[in-house]
């Protein structure tokens, strides 16, 4: 028999997904099969799977220890990526280019400003990417490993979030799903608008190219999608938005904007190359001008409802204040505490 007492970091998941987590070789029959017969129970009591575990809570499974050897695949935890005993980092890691990346952390959030250049998630096993600096920042369990909620493409620099047990991330996934957490994104953008706007369109992507297309009208295989854009600042030949992401499509703002004839300057997939080698030869540019800027709390529930209310910034990389100043736009608000920092635009 073995005894697996829920803690408060792999409190907030479903029963059954931890046990398919434990027993990661075995069927989803099997499991299910051993819940019904009681063979794995909850608090000593019978469970459909679907139970929401909670700090405290015991789940036993009443198997020998050979079938659990056979359902087990040893591969969680990867002791290469656990925490030392004193809950700190492995020494054997050198883990200061992802701790230099903390905006904000507490019991159960942690929120990354991720640099233009530094992959989301890996693409190749050599890569290095914010989610495996995660993993082996915080550590992982049998019952739980993290992952950051929200990505980023490669050269779009600012803010991610990512839970540090199940329940954080269940209620972080939710936020954002449900729109109770709003993301902004700063951007500069070729030509000059005056006049903040709600734009809808449809978006479907190329996987060949890994390229989105926007329509006017709906077409086959594209999926609907709205951008709506504050105007913070222009100056004739540029104009620095302020972007509220009200459904997140791949490559969204970049595509979208493209299409409404203001490409985000720098951009090599949507911007026209002639411009991009100007701005290139002027102030260096080599990516997008595209930050995720701001994380506005809103309607949290559950372990994360005491940020309601809260604002998280990330600061604006050098690339965006250099090309800014030059162009005679406005740097917008830029603490040097990215904390609980409110626009006034």
């Amino acid at each position: 028999m073995r005894e697996i007492r829920i803690t408060e970091q792999t409190a907030g998941g479903r029963l059954d997904k931890l046990i398919f987590r434990y027993l990661d070789q075995s069927s989803a029959g099997f499991v299910y099969k051993m819940l019904r017969k009681k063979n794995i129970v909850l608090n000593d009591k019978k469970a459909a799977g679907s139970e929401i575990l909670s700090e405290g809570d015991v789940v036993k499974l009443y198997l020998s220890e050979e079938t659990i050897q056979t359902f087990r695949s040893g591969k969680h935890p990867d002791p290469a990526r656990q925490k030392d005993p004193d809950g700190s980092p492995s020494a054997t890691e050198d883990l200061s280019w992802f701790t230099s990346l903390i905006l904000y952390e507490d019991e159960n959030l942690i929120l990354l400003n991720k640099p233009a250049g530094l992959l989301s998630q890996k693409s190749s096993p050599k890569d290095r990417c914010v989610n495996d600096g995660l993993i082996s920042y915080l550590g992982i369990t049998d019952l739980f490993t993290p992952g950051i909620s929200n990505r980023l493409d490669r050269n779009t620099s600012g803010l991610m979030a990512a839970g540090k047990n199940p329940a954080a991330v269940r209620e972080l996934n939710r936020a954002i799903r449900e729109r109770d957490l709003s993301k902004y994104y700063l951007c500069v953008v070729d030509g000059s608008l005056m006049t903040d706007r709600s734009e809808e369109a449809y978006i479907c992507k190329d996987s060949s190219g890994n390229q989105s297309r926007v329509f006017r009208t709906k077409q086959p295989g594209a999926a609907y999608i709205r951008t709506d854009y504050q105007v913070l600042d222009q100056s004739g030949s540029l104009t620095c938005l302020k972007v509220d992401l009200i459904t997140g499509k791949s490559h969204q703002i970049r595509a979208h904007l493209a299409f409404l004839g203001h490409p985000v300057i720098g951009d090599p997939k949507y911007q026209d190359p002639s411009g991009n080698q100007a701005y290139w030869r002027k102030y260096r540019i080599r990516r997008q001008l595209l930050h995720a800027y701001q994380l506005r709390f809103e309607k949290m529930q559950g372990v994360l409802a005491y940020l309601n209310g809260r604002i998280f910034t990330a600061p604006l990389p050098e690339d965006f204040r250099v090309i800014m100043k030059g162009e005679g736009l406005c740097l917008p608000g830029d603490p040097e505490d990215s904390e609980d920092h409110s626009l006034n635009v």
